[in-house]
This record gives C-alpha cells, sequence and structure tokens, in this order.
C-alpha cells in the first residue's frame, strides 16, 4: 500500500519538529527525516540524500551551540573518526535493500532507546572516569561509519548513547562529539553516495533546508543552555523510539 497523500506543508512542519528535538540532543536527524519522508510517494535515493544533507546543516549548528558551552572534549571524537570515515564512504557507496535498512536501523534503536531511558546506573558524577579503549573506540567507529553509510545516518544515533553507557563523558559532552561525528561520517556518506551515482538532491532538498536550519537553531540552544543531563538522557531516549515506532507503523501500513 502506498503512503498517505498529506499535503506538502506537512512535510514542512515534521522536518522542524524533528530538527528542533534531534538538535536539542546533539543529533542532525537524519533517521527522523526519513521516518517524515517514508510518508510520502519519494525514491529512497531521494530520501538518503536529502537527510543526509539536512543532517550535516543542523548537526552544525548543534556542534556550534554545544562547543560554545564548553561541552567538547576533542578526546571523545578522532578515535572514532579514524575509522568510522572511510567506512563511511565505503556505506554510501553500497546500496542496501528495505528489508535490511529496516532490521539493523529498528534494533540498534530500541536497544540504545530502551538503555537510556530505563537504565538507572548512569550517575554523570562519574562520568568521564572510564578510561576509553583504543580496541573499542577503532572497531566501533568502523562498525557505526559503515552502518551510517548503508543507512543514510550521520551516526550520533549509535555514537552518543555508547559514550554515556562506556561512562566516557556526559551526555552534553556526548551530545558535542555526536554532532561533530555525525557533520564528518555525513559529508563521507554523500560523496561515497555521489561517486556511486546514489546522491539524488534538487529543488526538493532545498526547499527544505531553511526549515531545518529554523528548527535546528532553536533546538540547539535549548539543549545546550536549558536541558538538564538526566532529561537529555530520557529525552534521547524517547527520541529514538519514537523513530522505531514510526518505522513500525509504516511497516504495517504496508
Amino acid at each position: 500500500m502506498n503512503p498517505p497523500m498529506l499535503p506538502p506543508w506537512t512535510l514542512v512542519i515534521l522536518v522542524f519538529v524533528v530538527a528542533f528535538f534531534y538538535a536539542s540532543v546533539g543529533f542532525g536527524g537524519a533517521s527522523g527525516y526519513l521516518a517524515a519522508m517514508g510518508l510520502f510517494v519519494l525514491s529512497t535515493d531521494l530520501m538518503a540524500s536529502t537527510a543526509l544533507t539536512l543532517n550535516i546543516i543542523v548537526a552544525v549548528l548543534a556542534f556550534v551551540a554545544y562547543q560554545q558551552a564548553g561541552h567538547f572534549r576533542a578526546r571523545l571524537l578522532w578515535p572514532f573518526l579514524m575509522t568510522s570515515v572511510p567506512m563511511a564512504f565505503v556505506g554510501g557507496y553500497i546500496e542496501v535493500t528495505d528489508a535490511l535498512y529496516r532490521t539493523l536501523l529498528n534494533l540498534a534503536l530500541t536497544y540504545v532507546g530502551v538503555r537510556l531511558i530505563f537504565f538507572d546506573g548512569l550517575d554523570e558524577t562519574n562520568a568521564g572516569t572510564v578510561k576509553v579503549s583504543w580496541l573499542w573506540t577503532l572497531s566501533s567507529g568502523a562498525v557505526i561509519g559503515l552502518l551510517s553509510g548503508m543507512l543514510g545516518l550521520g551516526g550520533g544515533i549509535f555514537l552518543s548513547p555508547l559514550i554515556v553507557l562506556s561512562g566516557w563523558g556526559t551526555i552534553k559532552e556526548a551530545a558535542a562529539s555526536s554532532a561533530a561525528f555525525i557533520i564528518v561520517n555525513s559529508v563521507s556518506s554523500i560523496l561515497g553516495r555521489w561517486l556511486g551515482g546514489n546522491f539524488v538532491f534538487g529543488l526538493f532538498g532545498l526547499t527544505l533546508l531553511p526549515v531545518g536550519l529554523a528548527g535546528g537553531w532553536l533546538g540547539s540552544r535549548w539543549g545546550a543552555q536549558r536541558l538538564s543531563g538526566p532529561s537529555m538522557r530520557r529525552l534521547l531516549g524517547i527520541v529514538l523510539l519514537l523513530g522505531v515506532v514510526q518505522f513500525f507503523l509504516q511497516l504495517i501500513g504496508d
């Protein structure tokens, strides 16, 4: 069954809302944009390309807000980038089936979303005291990068929970690192898509950029300056699970 026929302004509102809430927790919002665009009759390549482009714009705004607020720690970023960037390029070059896409994305979102909402052992007073493992960061960076490129995501939805749950940093430090991580990996993914002939953007994407810019700017300022650590952790978990619910509703509709 085809997606329901919705007026175009509905997508504009959805993109603004996604950009606002995802930017508030240091994300670019790719999974949310994909879910929103899935309600319309659009090609997979157009959806992924547009989501990645919006991802970069919103993630830049989020990174600037969190960096200016003093939450950025470079050591929570560059070890992951060493392996994620080349693997994001490889993933962007690969075309995946819809079934594999849904399986990989929803398994990951469900796991981290449930843990962030219901796991009570996250004590931010000790965050950052756990030593970052090189082997773990390099291997996880490679996996995150590959998944990011394959699924049209920036990878922040995987990196941010990993940093928090591993005790490597606070939720706001994780948000700052994830935003920067999303920017670099999204650019790498787009390059892979372009060289692989899978990048499609055009006027459709251009019309959504100002909307994402407005929502991202407002959301990033709200998250960096007003949200508490525990509130951000719960909001992050809720955002991830909402993406899962949306995909399942779309699957049922199909």
